[in-house]
Formats: C-alpha cells, structure tokens, sequence
C-alpha cells in the first residue's frame, strides 16, 4: 500500500488517465476526491471505488468558487489533503489561423491557471502534511504539433509552473511539485475523437512506427502507474521534475527515418 492513509484531490477524474489514477491510488490505499465534468461516468466510478474511499464534486474547475471547494471537500469528508493531481485538461485542434483568442485564454483557464489557483487553494494544507502536487502534461509542452497551438502553448506553460513551485516550495515547504508529460494515450476519447475525424473503427490496431515503435499506444493504467510512485514516500526529496512518459525520444527526432524502425 505505497498510499496508505493518503488523501488526494484529482481533477478530470471521471475519464481517462485521470479514472486511472483515481482507482491506482485507491487500490494503493488512499482515499481521493475526484472532480470531473462527466456526472454519469463519476458516479459509475464512485460506485465502483466505494463511498467510503471516495467523494465526488462534479464543476468547471474554471469556476472562481470550485479550487477552494475541492480543497473544504477534502477537508470535510477525510480531515485532511496530501495531495494534489491536476490531470483535467481541454484540448482542441487549433492552429494560429484558427485560434481566436476567446479559444487561446479558455485554453489556458483550464490548463494553467485553474492547476495554479487549486494548489494555491491546497497548499495551506499541502504545508501541514509535507504534500506533494503532481500536474499531468503533455510532451507537446516542449514544442508542439502544428494542429495544437493553444494546447502545445498551455502545457508548456505548466511545465514551467511545475519547475518554478517544485523549487519554491519544496525549498519554504517541503511540499513536492512534479510533472508526467505523456505521449499519445489510448483513453476512450481520443478512440472516439479519431473515429470521429474519418479514421476506421479500430485504428489504434494498426499504427504507423512513426508514432509507436511498440506498435500500440501507452494505456492510462501506465500512466497511473508512475503517477502512483510520484505520489508516494518512496518517490523521496525529488521535486521540479518533469517524466517524460513516451516511447522514443521526442525533442531531436528525424522522422523522415522513424519509418525505418522495426
């Protein structure tokens, strides 16, 4: 039980990798407050993780009142808060043409500034417990895909977050402040997007070397996985980092050869 005893607030929580790691960390013993926008599909989870495991708030972490919600949940359902997941995220494909700057500043409302105001909301309690703060981001924060602008942008700009707090309050508060940057995962909506942008029903089945040398997709138990051992006390005194959780070697990457890998 690398949790045990643990309470942890998880964004974006219903779906995807942020589901993952909502039932990694109760399987490793700890309690979560998981936040999503999906109220069916939280429900369901709850279910299955157990009430008395979990609480759930469904709302837009935009929302001015939601940050400082999530943290009085936390506190008044467990007695306390030791971690913090930002995992909930928008993405949309959009390139500088496409861009109006509504879409450009809800991108980062969602991306950077609502991780930034719930652990600012959190770390009071974050300070009690030697917490820790684990922000789920992407490898397009190092530079990004033509079609992902504003997401590339967003990402980038929490990575920089991670670094900065991962210095400034592990060093005032002893409380950690880490970051996985996946590549491409295979959740359930990004089959349906796909789907939904021309590609055939099984798509992921057969996917050029370019983009998976292992010749499928990491799957959100993976990422959980990791996100488990940043959480946890065996991680130790590592803060400011960034995980890079992807299958070849992002930044220098000729892919005019990646065809030729088998």
């Amino acid at each position: 039980m690398q949790l045990a005893t643990k309470v942890i607030l998880i964004t974006g929580g219903c779906t995807g990798i942020g589901r993952a790691i909502a039932k990694k960390c109760v399987a490793e013993g700890a309690r979560v407050v998981i936040n999503g926008l999906e109220k069916t599909e939280g429900h369901i989870l709850q279910n299955e993780l157990g009430e008395d495991q979990t609480v759930l708030l469904i709302g837009d972490i935009t929302e001015p009142h939601v940050p400082k919600k999530l943290v009085d949940l936390a506190l008044n359902t467990f007695g306390r808060l030791d971690a913090v997941v930002n995992n909930a995220a928008m993405i949309v494909a959009a390139t500088l043409e496409t861009t109006d700057v509504p879409l450009f500043e809800r991108m980062l409302a969602v991306n950077t500034v609502a991780p930034f105001a719930i652990i600012k909301a959190a770390l009071p309690y974050l300070k009690q417990n030697k917490g820790c703060v684990l922000n789920i981001g992407s490898v397009n924060a190092w530079c990004g895909e033509p079609e992902l602008l504003p997401y590339s942008v967003s990402k980038g700009a929490l990575q920089t977050l991670t670094r900065n707090l991962g210095d400034a309050l592990f060093r005032t508060h002893g409380v950690r402040v880490n970051q996985i940057n996946p590549g491409w995962v295979l959740t359930e909506k990004e089959i349906q997007n796909k789907r939904e942008q021309g590609l055939k029903e099984h798509w992921y089945e057969d996917l050029p070397l370019l983009y998976a040398p292992s010749g499928r997709l990491f799957l959100p138990e993976e990422i959980a996985a990791a996100a488990v051992f940043l959480l946890s006390n065996a991680c130790g005194p590592v803060s400011g980092q960034i995980l890079e959780l992807e299958q070849y070697p992002f930044m220098g990457r000729n892919p005019s050869k990646a065809h030729l890998i088998h």
